[in-house]
């Protein structure tokens, strides 16, 4: 026996459903402990180059 749907799915139904997947979100942004800019969470500060309170790379 196959998957057989209830009944028909409008269009309007159909595309409200997958409007969603197309919303844009802001990205989370924390305070960079080392220098105090908004970086993004689990990645290198852009500003001055550092993850974890060390410095991994030399700031520009």
């Amino acid at each position: 026996m196959s998957i057989c749907p209830k009944g028909r799915v409008s269009k309007s139904r159909g595309r409200m459903r997958r409007a969603n997947s197309w919303k844009i979100d802001t990205p989370t942004l924390v305070t960079c402990p080392k220098c105090g800019e908004l970086m993004i969470p689990h990645r290198v500060c852009r500003s001055c180059g550092s993850y974890k309170k060390q410095t991994v790379l030399d700031a520009k």
